[in-house]
């Protein structure tokens, strides 16, 4: 049967021929959209429960190591000090220098207003959606901000890969890329594009930002051959660690026009030898993190402020096969020069028994979506009553806690 393929579904089509992700457990689509303001504002989710008290120990709560056992290591068997108090991961022993640059902190005993079912796919869509409940959410709290800022204009929209990022998804169209996306053309294929398109500067444009956004790069063009015509140059595809490649191409756009980003890092699920287990998502974090301070430059580092959030936290006690179980006040990473790092944030709940909540869990002291809301009022201006509420829906943000310099 013949079919007739138009020239604006070919339009449609040009950013998905033979695009495929690379499989990967580690992290889904980075989306990204430009805006006229000069900060960059970068979100992670750090997908499948990050221990908040495995990465920033409470060291000097007395309960800690009693409740913690192995994992209760503290200052004396290899963690960073950070206050006193608290000490870092030593797997993210290659943060300490930003730590003592006052360029990273945490925010500690913060969670969303998830409680109870502890489920990872109704903890992330709460996360992402910004709401209190998951009644009525249709889009994410990112997005929302876009639709509440003027002057904003974003690239077209592209679903590249399997999966979204909920947090970006809204009225407000951004763009998105997958690592390693590659669209298989030969050099036959090429020329019978270049043939398809000789006379149609837009569908040229098209199928040339399709194959820029496959590649992650930006040598994707169009240049003349020995006879003086138009081709189109295609790079090979990168090889490397997925996570590297998402914060190059990340960084990449911000140094541009672009100035929200946001990614996922996955992992973080570690019901089971943790002590082994959260060491690889820990490697991965810190990988991100200083990848986009060496591709944005010194100078836009110095306007980034990059904000990693889970869905829940994880239990205060130790499981019988060395994990912890999903729980509910956790941590959250700051990081960037924007950031008023080298601090520990938050009200401490402490760690006897009735201070937890449900007797299990670490509780929570603040709201996930206070922090992102102070950070995005400090980045674009937006006003509090749009972020209390538009952007989160009926959150109440409190006093500003100082996250930005």
């Amino acid at each position: 049967m013949r079919h007739e393929l138009s020239r604006r579904s070919l339009l449609a089509r040009s950013t998905l021929i033979g695009c495929s992700l690379a499989a990967s457990p580690l992290l889904t689509p980075l989306s990204f959209a430009a805006a006229p303001w000069d900060t960059r504002l970068v979100v992670i989710i750090l997908r499948g429960g990050m221990d908040g008290l495995d990465v920033v120990q409470p060291y000097g709560s007395p309960e800690f190591s009693e409740m913690r056992g192995a994992l209760g290591a503290g200052s004396a068997k290899g963690a960073f000090d950070l206050d006193g108090f608290f000490a870092l991961h030593p797997a993210l022993a290659p943060l300490m220098p930003l730590w003592r640059q006052q360029q990273l902190g945490f925010v500690h005993a913060a969670s969303t207003p998830y409680r109870n079912k502890r489920s990872h796919f109704d903890g992330q869509d709460l996360l992402e959606a910004g709401t209190s409940t998951l009644e009525g959410a249709r889009d994410g709290w990112l997005n929302r901000m876009l639709q509440n800022l003027s002057g904003v204009e974003t690239h077209t929209a592209f679903a590249i890969g399997h999966g979204d990022m909920q947090v970006l998804s809204g009225a407000a169209q951004v763009a998105e890329w997958s690592p390693d996306s590659d669209l298989v053309m030969t050099p036959q294929t090429v020329s019978l594009a270049e043939l398809v398109m000789r006379d149609d500067p837009e569908f040229q444009a098209a199928l040339a930002e399709a194959l820029l956004l496959s590649k992650g790069s930006d040598e994707v063009g169009m240049m003349q051959n020995r006879d003086g015509e138009m081709q189109m140059s295609v790079p090979a595809v990168s090889r490397g660690k997925a996570h590297v490649k998402v914060a190059e191409f990340a960084a990449e756009q911000l140094r541009g026009d672009t100035r929200v980003a946001s990614f996922s890092v996955n992992g973080w699920d570690t019901h089971s030898k943790q002590g082994r287990t959260l060491v690889p998502a820990l490697n991965r974090l810190a990988d991100t993190i200083l990848t986009l301070q060496t591709e944005l430059g010194a100078a836009v580092w110095q306007k980034t402020a990059i904000v990693a959030m889970t869905e829940f936290g994880r239990t205060v006690r130790v499981n019988g096969t060395g994990g912890t179980d999903h729980g509910t006040g956790g941590a959250m990473v700051l990081a960037g020069g924007a950031i008023r790092g080298g601090r520990v944030y938050g009200d401490w709940p402490g760690l006897a028994e009735a201070d937890l909540f449900d007797r299990r869990d670490l509780m929570p002291t603040s709201d996930v979506r206070a922090a992102a809301a102070w950070l995005m009022r400090g980045l674009t201006g937006v006003d509090i009553a749009a972020l209390e509420g538009r952007v989160f829906p009926g959150l109440q943000m409190g006093d500003d806690p100082g996250l930005l310099l």
